[in-house]
């Protein structure tokens, strides 16, 4: 086995186990904290008791999401001192900063406000509860500000020079920050965060409507997710549109692994599917629109492309991988549209929360969101390799004097930890999903939380 996975391989999959349990939360919990924040809103101007429902509904959920994040998110700090010394080294004048400028102005503005969000409703005043619901969202937002600047400068580096040691340091932090790749992948991903949010939480009103009929607080809250799936999705594919132009001018090799192109062309067609192949530096199977790659990258249908070709072999990504995450990305991106549109349709039929088959989907597509956030992440991460640094610090340069068996272990101890907790975490949080939002009246059945095997059964309310 250690022959076969050398310790760099082993601590790139380790890092990738760890992060991809961890992205799925605060991609959940920054789109339901600013859900938190307009539940509360419209409370306090409009006085529905159904958004106050609503907003302690999911509070409790976002409780247990914002917990499990925080506990994956730490675990991640310490690979870098262990498995990526190196990087920690080399890059930590200037990624150093801005991970603590995040706990400075993020961790800590959620933490502090968190408490009274979650136990104080009825301990300080309305103005002063909605605005510390206002500063966790906004601690959220922070966040992701700040991570997002992290990555894309190792995507995009701008704004550094190189010291004796060998070093990276910041010669210009505004450029740091705000390199050629920020705002787009900021952008993209807050927005995906907000899709991601709408859809599990579309999902869980659809399954009350199909299960209890139209109740109040289900139904408000699967027409506020049809809504933002209807506004945001169109815009996400834009965004990501505009992401990829930006990742032409940037990171040409990535676009090339995620297109399946390996040879330079003009008028190059799109590969719609096909099985990459770097070896034989071929896309076998291929099922393509001609001209039409140039078309969009380029907006020009005889552009010149570059594939693969153009760089040296050991610069090119596994071209495979980018290539199935880049289509399962894109397709669910284009599902949540169709889904918006049909909830339109029906909005303006008048059977929004009554037509069973757009809540069967709507259930259906609840996870879609943290898939598509998965394959975005994969297509970024891979599609950046060989390097950490992007064409400055190779991600073979980038790992510690560590032994391929001391790592294994510590993956092996990984995956046995993760599933047990996360699975026992998620299993509550299907189980407070499971309840019905509606409070019942007296005579009346409650929802009894999911089960496994996903038996439910109604019982009386006391």
């Amino acid at each position: 086995m250690f022959d076969t996975f050398d310790a760099a391989l082993l601590a790139r999959i380790q890092f990738a186990f760890t992060v991809s349990f961890h992205i799925i939360f605060p991609a959940f919990s920054i789109g339901l904290a600013s859900y938190l924040a307009v539940l509360e809103g419209l409370w306090l101007t409009r006085r529905e008791q159904v958004y106050l429902d609503l907003f302690n509904y999911w509070k409790s959920i976002f409780a247990v999401v914002f917990g499990m994040g925080v506990v994956s998110g730490i675990v991640m700090s310490y690979e870098f001192g262990t498995n990526w010394s190196v990087f920690s080294d080399k890059a930590g004048p200037v990624i150093g900063p801005l991970m603590g400028y995040e706990v400075l102005s993020a961790f800590f503005l959620e933490a502090g406000f968190l408490g009274v969000m979650l136990f104080g409703m009825k301990r300080v005043g309305e103005g002063l509860h909605f605005f510390a619901t206002a500063m966790v969202a906004a601690g959220t937002f922070i966040s992701a500000f700040w991570i997002l600047a992290v990555n894309s400068w190792m995507q995009t580096p701008a704004g550094f020079g190189i010291n004796e040691a060998g070093q990276f340091v910041a010669t210009d932090w505004w450029a740091v920050i705000f390199n050629p790749s920020f705002t787009y992948r900021l952008v993209h991903m807050v927005l995906a965060a907000y899709l991601t949010t709408a859809l599990a939480v579309g999902a869980v009103g659809a399954w009350h409507l199909n299960r209890s009929g139209v109740k109040p607080a289900a139904r408000t809250m699967f027409s506020m997710a049809m809504w933002m799936a209807a506004i945001v999705a169109p815009i996400q594919i834009f965004a990501g549109d505009m992401h990829g132009l930006n990742t032409l001018e940037h990171q040409p090799a990535k676009i090339a692994a995620m297109e399946g192109h390996y040879e330079t062309q003009k008028g190059a067609p799109l590969i719609l599917f096909g099985m990459p192949d770097n070896e034989t530096a071929t896309t076998h199977y291929k099922i393509e629109i001609p001209k039409a790659g140039s078309l969009i990258l380029k907006h020009d249908a005889d552009a010149e492309i570059k594939g693969l070709d153009a760089f040296p072999r050991d610069q090119w990504p596994p071209a495979a991988i980018v290539f199935w995450s880049f289509r399962v990305m894109v397709g669910l991106g284009f599902l949540m549209a169709g889904l918006g549109l049909w909830s339109l349709w029906a909005r303006w039929r008048g059977t929004l929360g009554t037509n069973r088959w757009l809540n069967r989907l709507a259930v259906a597509m609840g996870p879609s969101g943290f898939v598509a956030v998965l394959a975005g992440w994969i297509t970024t991460e891979v599609g950046r390799q060989p390097w950490t640094i992007y064409g400055h610090l190779r991600t073979a340069e980038s790992i510690a004097p560590v032994d391929a068996p001391a790592v294994a272990v510590s993956l092996l101890a990984f995956v046995v930890v993760y599933f047990f907790v996360f699975g026992a975490g998620a299993y509550y949080i299907l189980r407070l999903m499971g309840k019905s939002p509606d409070a019942p009246a007296a005579g009346e059945t409650e929802a009894v939380p999911l089960r496994a095997g996903g038996s439910i059964r109604p019982k009386a309310a006391n």
